[in-house]
């Protein structure tokens, strides 16, 4: 066979093969894309930044598990960082926190508190005393007597009564954009838990993606907003997914519920405020008549009024900030935690 001769005949063969294997190719590339597994709804499937670990607990006759990560800092310091979540947040939000902290020598402590995140949905109704409890007793099996405290939205509702009831753990306190700086009782009627369980089960994942623009008044890229939509929505393919929304009902009750306000000004650990100018987040404000709704929310002005009644306070806005004030403005909010913490 000539050189020709074979030339064509491979080329021939080649042509019959690519012809073999485009429908195949074709048919793959039209096929949907699988479904994407369904997280459980102590949030398996979901990664965190570093290990996790659990801790056994018996709350309100419950067997219960707190989740919680412990990471180390490479040069310590000797001291400690409790960090507190939010309640639409899983703590592993906190990751650039962690690293800030850590890279500073402190040792961070970061539970999921129950009812959230990794850590178990219990039947009972979720209370601000048992949270603190549950809290204390990760502190005793870590060996922590003291610990600095930096809380966001509803974790600095925890953290203040962690503050009231155990003001000798607490060496600092630091409220970023928290939530509870008002009674929202004296604005919004009370509402069946029924009625909240239907909203939330309704709520679609364009919906949470809005809402949270919109109450928190976010600034974040959608790319870095995204994985608290998938950390809520992709729980609703989990069979026990009701557990999960009736604790997470319980964690909006609570809320409302047991107000701390009132005793924001009896705090007498040192304590900061880092507020987002913008950040005018106040639950149930969709429920209050329409003529209370403007006086909610006015959260920069709460936490300035409030720092002047305390005996060691100080409160800090940032502008064109939102309610994730250390995720959104990332190096100002480092500067003052960092400075804060190593004051007296």
């Amino acid at each position: 066979m000539t050189r020709r001769l074979a030339l064509l005949f491979a080329s021939s063969l080649l042509g019959s093969a690519l012809l073999t294997v485009l429908p195949l190719v074709t048919a793959h590339a039209q096929q949907p894309a699988a479904a994407k597994e369904p997280y459980g709804i102590g949030l398996e499937g979901f990664a965190y930044p570093y290990p996790v670990h659990m801790l056994p607990l018996t709350n309100e006759g419950e067997q219960v598990r707190m989740a919680y990560m412990d990471v180390a800092p490479a040069a310590p310091n000797g001291r400690a960082v409790l960090l507190l979540h939010g309640r639409n947040f899983p703590s592993s939000y906190w990751a650039p926190v962690i690293k800030t902290l850590t890279d500073a020598g402190y040792r961070v402590v970061v539970p999921d508190q129950i009812g959230f995140g990794k850590s178990s949905k219990p039947a009972f109704d979720l209370h601000f005393d048992i949270l603190a409890r549950n809290t204390v007793a990760l502190l005793d099996h870590l060996q922590l007597p003291q610990v600095d405290v930096v809380a966001h939205s509803l974790g600095g509702m925890l953290g203040v009564r962690i503050a009231r009831a155990y003001p000798d753990r607490v060496s600092h306190l630091l409220l970023a954009a928290p939530i509870g700086l008002e009674d929202y009782r004296l604005y919004v009627p009370p509402t069946p838990t029924e009625k909240i369980i239907e909203n939330e089960d309704k709520l679609t994942a364009d919906g949470y993606r809005k809402q949270l623009v919109t109450n928190y008044s976010l600034k974040l890229p959608p790319d870095q907003i995204t994985p608290f939509i998938d950390a809520r929505f992709n729980i609703k393919g989990s069979p026990e997914y009701p557990r999960w929304l009736r604790a997470f009902v319980s964690s909006a009750q609570m809320i409302y519920r047991e107000p701390v306000a009132h005793e924001i000004p009896l705090i007498d650990r040192p304590t900061l405020f880092i507020m987002g100018a913008d950040d005018h987040n106040a639950p149930g404000k969709p429920n209050a008549p329409e003529a209370l709704r403007p006086k909610m929310g006015q959260n920069a002005d709460l936490a300035k009024a409030l720092a002047a009644r305390m005996p060691n306070a100080k409160a800090e806005v940032i502008p064109n900030v939102g309610h994730l004030v250390f995720l959104e403005a990332e190096p100002k909010f480092n500067e003052l935690m960092l400075g804060f913490l190593v004051s007296k």
